[in-house]
């Protein structure tokens, strides 16, 4: 005989808060809805997870259905249950945060999304469902993480400048860091390794280029190491 279950079950969605950095600021990317609730307003991607997925699996497909982004860095963020927060029904999410290099990632809208866009995350629209909240809160987790973790190297092209670099995290944590402390703090962690080329085409003085060194940062994770900066 199945098993049956007395009480009724919410529905289950995921919803995703995509960062990119661009020259300025740190942008998030968002969906306008094409369908109600919130016809027409802008949100994060996401939608309701299939019986026979994994929420990962829901988040990247949701994630590639919406805008058109896919093979990028996705990480669980928290579980948001509030009562009301959906108004067709009860509703619980669970909250992704990725990290995508603008350069190779063009997004496009599709299924239930009328446009997609980046905005920066300082200056965005009104958002539906509680979906401000969540953006909120994937936020101030990358604030907290470039602290310990690399996963910032996630933003940049897979060759970088140290300016790039610096650039990257005080966008991120919204503060200016003394050059040479920062450089000699990253050289001397051995986590970033320098190639032989130089930046090109561009307007100013061409500066090295570097790659992060994923080996060297995994010996030192090992051992207690902290990426403090």
């Amino acid at each position: 005989m199945p098993n049956t279950y007395e009480y009724p079950r919410p529905a289950l969605t995921v919803d995703i808060v995509v960062f990119a950095l661009d020259a300025e600021d740190l942008q998030v990317m968002l969906i306008q809805r094409d369908l109600e609730p919130y016809k027409g307003h802008w949100a994060l991607p996401g939608g309701f997870v299939r019986i026979e997925e994994t929420l990962e699996g829901a988040a990247r497909r949701e994630l590639q259905e919406e805008t058109g982004v896919r093979d990028i860095f996705l990480e669980q963020l928290y579980t948001f249950g509030s009562l009301n927060r959906d108004p067709r029904e009860r509703v619980v999410t669970v909250a992704y945060y990725a990290l995508v290099n603008l350069e190779g990632h063009d997004v496009r809208a599709s299924t239930d999304a009328r446009n997609a866009a980046w905005f920066p995350v300082n200056d965005r629209p009104k958002l539906a469902f509680d979906h401000t909240t969540i953006l909120d809160a994937a936020y101030e987790r990358l604030r907290g993480k470039v602290r310990y973790q690399p996963i910032g190297f996630e933003l940049l092209p897979e060759k970088f400048t140290l300016r790039q670099l610096q650039h990257l995290y005080e966008v991120i944590l919204d503060r200016e860091l003394d050059k040479r402390n920062f450089r000699k703090k990253v050289l001397g962690m051995g986590i970033v390794k320098e190639t032989n080329e130089i930046e090109k085409d561009v307007a100013h003085r061409a500066a090295r280029l570097y790659r992060f060194h994923k080996r060297s940062y995994d010996r030192l994770f090992k051992r207690g190491f902290n990426f403090e900066i």
